[in-house]
């Protein structure tokens, strides 16, 4: 049975930046949830960040390949440099992917670890920009598929695929 990685705040576990969970309530990820596909996991606060944190974005909104090739940071808004972290969590969810030997991550849209459509501008003003996060970057360059929240029938259809039969035989 194929693992998915899941953002542990999506799954109701309070570990965002703020304290909070961002539960999802969708149909498809509660199943996934009850095969017992799903590997919940937060990078940031694997990388060594505390529980609440400030905000952090990444410099210039230059995305997440950009802090893997050491061309830009992330930056909390108290001015701390939060590379580092961001970086180690980065290599620990891939760790726990490979693990699981999960091919396909389901992770939060606009965090500047996981984003996979769009992270914030590094201005601190909600300004969105197309771009990857920190940690989906280093999964899609190790072959992981990344879906936002907002993409769960993208990933399924990603999930069916991968177990698929191939043709003339069985799997």
């Amino acid at each position: 049975m194929e693992k998915i990685l899941v953002s542990a705040c999506l799954m109701g576990r309070k570990v965002r930046y703020d304290g909070r969970a961002k539960t999802s309530g969708d149909a498809l990820l509660a199943r996934w949830r009850q095969e017992g596909r799903l590997v919940p996991f937060c990078p940031e606060v694997s990388g060594g960040l505390p529980v609440p944190r400030p905000a952090a974005e990444i410099e210039g909104g230059a995305g997440g390949a950009a802090v893997l090739d050491g061309d830009a940071r992330v930056i909390a808004t108290d001015g701390t440099d939060v590379t580092a972290e961001f970086l180690a969590g980065a290599r620990a969810a891939l760790a726990a992917a490979r693990s699981a030997g999960a091919r396909i991550a389901i992770l939060k849209e606009g965090s500047p670890s996981c984003g996979s459509l769009a992270v914030y501008d590094g201005t601190f003003r909600g300004r969105l920009l197309p771009g990857r996060g920190v940690t989906t970057a280093l999964l899609e360059r190790h072959g992981v598929a990344v879906f936002g929240e907002d993409r769960i029938a993208e990933a399924g259809a990603r999930l069916r695929e991968l177990e698929e039969p191939p043709p003339g035989g069985t799997a």
